[in-house]
């Protein structure tokens, strides 16, 4: 059992190697992808040599046992501490995406109703920024479209973690399940009679790609330049400082106003088309990767809700895992996490459950 595990100690052996050469801090890209492996492998490595070592005690402890009756019980309770070790240690070795050590980016977008839709779009994204303060992760807005009301057409946000996140900790690993239709009931600002409305907003979770992630061709690309505007189409700059980026091969077109400098709306744009062209790329690399973006949204509709948010009972619904709390307003605060290990602990499930069938 777990035999499998010695190759990963003799990789995690190497890496150290690797990480204590200063040629390997010379490429920061090159270092940042050691340590991630490192940090994933000493994790199941650790939780490895814990199991053995719990073996070697209930043992030892089983063959005092005649002599002192304590030890029996002790061999008992090291079992079950054994027992536990081998569970964490089995989800360990589950193959994971690839992509779940990776930063993220996340795409808000309005759909039906109206401003009522844009302003829920805000209230999401108050809902992750407040979730990665809590996580100790860091946010950007790249790009967004305000609405009349304050909401937001469109807004994409960049989430980075600090440091080396522990395996399925990353922004990535955690925040993917959120890809898909949000729906919301409430009472709108804009409804004179009180009535409840539904609306929907839809999320995008795209793994944020390093230049060396995707190689891409400058004379792919066409970029235009533009002036910005603000809520209802007015001006709000005088240059043309507003940048838009199609990737001809692909067909894939990201535009960018939010900064007042033309290069670092480029960049951001940059950031978005390469997240995009992995996500892509992935798609087309693996059914699985496929079969995952297949759950995200593709057209905002209501009837593809992954989640609906009851304003009126307080309550949070995710449709994919049957997690119900009628703690909406701590969610919508930040609280997520345990509507996000429903997602964590259902994925678990099944890939267990095609690894033994």
């Amino acid at each position: 059992m777990f035999e499998a595990v010695e190759g990963l100690a003799a990789e995690q052996a190497e890496l150290e190697g690797r990480l204590g050469d200063p040629a390997t801090h010379a490429d920061a890209r090159l270092a940042k992808r050691i340590n991630q492996r490192y940090a994933e492998l000493s994790t199941i490595v650790r939780t490895w040599r814990e199991w053995q070592q719990l073996g070697d005690d209930a043992g030892a402890a089983r063959e005092l046992a005649p002599e002192d009756a304590a030890f029996a019980e002790e061999a008992a309770e090291l079992d079950v501490r054994r027992e536990e070790a081998a569970e964490r240690l089995r989800r360990l070795l589950v193959p994971r995406d690839p992509a779940d050590g990776k930063d993220t980016l996340l795409e808000l977008k309005s759909g039906e109703g109206g401003e009522e839709s844009a302003l829920f779009v805000g209230d999401l994204l108050r809902m992750y920024t407040r979730y990665a303060e809590q996580q100790g992760w860091s946010t950007e807005v790249l790009d967004s479209a305000e609405s009349d009301l304050g909401g937001y057409k469109s807004v994409t946000v960049a989430v980075k973690a600090k440091g080396t996140p522990e395996p399925g900790e990353a922004p990535y690993a955690l925040l993917k399940f959120e890809g898909g239709v949000h729906r919301v009931q409430r009472v709108p600002v804009t409804e004179s009679q009180g009535r409840v409305h539904t609306s929907a907003a839809g999320v995008l979770v795209l793994p944020e790609a390093e230049q060396v992630d995707v190689s891409i061709d400058e004379n792919d690309l066409r970029i235009d330049v533009f002036r910005s505007s603000g809520p209802g189409g007015q001006s709000v700059n005088t240059t043309d400082s507003a940048v838009r980026i199609t990737h001809l091969p692909s067909g894939i077109v990201v535009s960018c106003q939010n900064e007042k400098s033309q290069l670092q709306n480029k960049d951001q744009a940059m950031r978005i088309l390469r997240a995009r062209l992995l996500a892509a790329a992935e798609e087309a690399a693996a059914a699985e990767a496929s079969d995952a973006r297949r759950s995200q949204v593709r057209t905002v509709d209501r009837s593809e809700r992954i989640r609906t948010y009851n304003y009126p009972e307080n309550r949070i619904s995710d449709h994919r895992t049957g997690y119900k709390a009628h703690n909406l307003d701590a969610v919508l605060d930040g609280d997520l996490g345990p509507v996000l290990a429903s997602c964590v602990d259902a994925d678990m499930a099944a890939r267990l459950a095609a690894l033994e069938g």
